[in-house]
């Protein structure tokens, strides 16, 4: 990919008041096929790009024209790189993708090398590579909680719906996996009714857990091949491990999973932390916001993420509702809900 500017730009000079820089820039890649990969059907991806940045794109065979802010169109450079790497790579490009690679931008700092510093050390976020899929953080959040996991025995990760705690803990459990740092993957999660009674699940074991352990199942057949799941599920690669039948245990050369934590007990959340064996890694998932224990009873993932503040090898990394990154329309609900939660409880708006 080549860029040639189409303005002179001074980014190191004194602006004068009342002039707004602008800056045209030109961007060619290596062939219609891959700019069309890139651009998007229809242009839909550089269209985004221009809402996300405020900026303005003109495409045109295998090349692409920035106009905008000095600092915004070599941002939209910026993810227009990270974006024709996938391409050159042989990935896909999803609207995800676009927006890591734009927060991946912001977190650079000033793009502009200057006369004392010269070019900027650029941040590249941390990244899952399993046989499947190979993903890349897609904010600040994802990126430090991959950094956690990675540092860290143990890791509590909380926050609302639609972050990427649970997806991303699978991803990072099944790399582990396929490197061969650990040998197996045990699923927990407590059967806990968000409200509704489903009464008697018929079944074994598995059937009657399965239910409340889909949304770890849907994460695994994202990462791994669905014969592979299968095959692990049968030789205890992949257990699924019951909180009440945890008791007694060591778990050895694993990545334990907790999901929906915030719906142990505090006795329950004790016993799992305990169970932690030689060569073991656990990540501890859930949402304090969505709490469906029984009134008055304490939530062991609220509890322990106090009581454990400070020690050493345990990481904790709070999502926010700008971290969301499954829908925006999902973005747009929890933070109604909390500016809603906020005003009942008299918090004053951020």
């Amino acid at each position: 990919m080549r860029a040639n500017d189409g303005a002179t730009r001074f980014p190191n000079a004194p602006r004068k008041q009342g002039i707004i820089e602008s800056a045209d820039l030109r961007l060619s890649f290596a062939d219609n096929r891959v700019a069309g990969l890139i651009f998007g059907h229809f242009d839909q991806n550089l269209a985004h790009i221009e809402r996300r940045l405020g900026i303005q794109t003109v495409a045109n065979g295998n090349q692409v024209t920035l106009k905008g802010s000095p600092e915004q169109t070599e941002h939209a450079r910026f993810v227009l790189e990270r974006l024709n790497e996938r391409v050159l790579e042989g990935l896909t490009i999803a609207k995800g993708d676009i927006d890591g690679a734009i927060e991946e931008a912001g977190m650079q700092g000033s793009l502009f090398p200057s006369a004392t510093t010269g070019a900027p050390d650029r941040l590249t976020f941390d990244e899952i590579n399993t046989r499947k899929k190979r993903i890349k953080a897609r904010n600040a959040a994802q990126h430090a909680y991959l950094k956690a996991l990675k540092e860290n025995e143990l890791v509590f990760a909380e926050g609302p719906a639609g972050t990427g705690k649970t997806w991303l803990a699978v991803g990072y459990a099944v790399q582990l996996i396929e490197q061969g740092v650990v040998e197996r993957l045990i699923l927990s999660r407590p059967a806990v009714e968000a409200g509704e009674r489903l009464g008697f699940l018929p079944g074994d074991m598995r059937e009657k857990v399965d239910p409340y352990l889909r949304p770890i199942y849907d994460a695994l057949y994202d990462f791994m091949e669905a014969r592979h799941v299968e095959r692990g599920l049968q030789t205890g690669m992949i257990e699924i491990a019951p909180l009440a039948f945890m008791r007694g245990r060591t778990l050895t050369n694993a990545v334990v999973l907790l999901d929906e934590a915030q719906n142990t007990t505090s006795m329950q959340m004790k016993m799992v932390l305990t169970r932690l064996g030689e060569g073991s890694r656990m990540i501890v998932t859930g949402d304090p916001s969505q709490i469906d224990l029984p009134p008055g009873q304490k939530s062991g993932l609220v509890e322990a993420a106090r009581v454990l503040q400070g020690v050493e090898g345990i990481a904790r990394i709070r999502f926010a509702e700008a971290d969301v990154v499954r829908h925006e329309l999902v973005k747009r609900i929890v933070t109604a809900y909390d500016r809603d939660d906020r005003t009942k409880s008299g918090t004053p708006q951020p």
